[in-house]
């Protein structure tokens, strides 16, 4: 029998949080064992309130199995359910404050890749060449309006089906819409693509499984995605969304925000007819720990 400082504090109901977080006795305050007590907190809660059966609990399991077994190194399931329970686009905000009239963060998302291949200035990200042209022209600049020469510029897109090229690496050439570029010294660059189109979240693992089964929306607008980086500010990873989506409003991932929706005009791109978008990235300069 425990005595004394020795004694555990019973498990039952009503103190099994506690009784969770008495074992960090030894590293209390250690903000790891903060978090894990704090998380398995929320999770009894949920336990107490829902009452879930033993089956039913075996089920919650089978599903986070089953979300391990659908990771590998083309598909990330486990950030797919971060980015729809919308916990990346929080953390993101959080991490990410700046001053006004700096180009916002949003979230990565589950199809980029840090391959991506560098191009000059005017090239082509469309390797198959399918689509309607677009010709996406990029400055970089400070607070002050000053232009950044020399930032890369990376950007990534779903094709004009709704479709990445790593979702569908049997029917899109290697690397199609994705680059890497770098701005002139007057922080310019300007590059072709295709335009993208709007998609549906991926429905066939399970994440998306269980979420269109609960009515979830799972669509995203069309965008393009970009990293920018340069030394001595802070990278920007952001999306570009297209004003004329009709489900902008509703961006599975949370990512929309006024000042990155952009107006994708008509235009004449190499003797098509196409489309041109003309963006601006703003920079803040970099505090201690926080250029990347």
């Amino acid at each position: 029998m425990m005595t004394g400082s020795a004694r555990a504090l019973t498990f039952d109901e009503a103190t099994s949080s506690e009784a969770f977080a008495e074992r960090f006795s030894a590293n209390r305050n250690g903000k790891l064992a903060h978090l894990i007590a704090a998380a398995v907190t929320h999770v009894h809660d949920l336990i107490k309130e829902f009452r879930p059966s033993p089956d039913e609990w075996r089920k919650v399991i089978q599903f986070l199995t089953e979300v391990g077994h659908a990771s590998d190194e083309r598909r990330q399931e486990w950030v797919l359910l971060s980015d729809l329970i919308g916990a990346s686009a929080l953390v993101e905000e959080i991490n990410s404050r700046r001053q006004k009239g700096a180009t916002p963060n949003t979230i990565r998302g589950p199809f980029y890749r840090d391959d991506a291949p560098e191009r000059s200035s005017g090239a082509s990200i469309s390797v198959d060449g399918k689509g309607e042209p677009l010709r996406v022209s990029v400055r970089v600049q400070d607070l002050d309006g000053l232009p950044i020469g020399g930032a890369e510029v990376v950007t990534w897109q779903a094709n004009a089906e709704g479709f990445y090229e790593n979702q569908q690496p049997d029917l899109q050439p290697e690397h199609n819409l994705r680059g890497l570029f770098r701005t002139d010294a007057e922080g310019c660059v300007m590059y072709r693509s295709v335009m993208p189109a709007g998609y549906g979240v991926p429905d066939d693992g399970p994440v998306g499984r269980l979420l269109k089964g609960a009515g979830y929306p799972l669509h995203r607008p069309a965008h393009l995605q970009f990293v920018v980086r340069a030394k001595g500010f802070e990278t920007i990873t952001t999306h570009i969304y297209d004003s004329n989506d009709p489900r902008l409003a509703e961006d599975a991932l949370f990512g929309v925000r006024p000042d990155l929706v952009a107006r994708f005009e008509h235009a004449q791109v190499d003797g098509r007819r196409g489309r041109s978008v003309d963006l601006t990235f703003v920079m803040v300069r970099a505090r201690p720990g926080r250029q990347g």
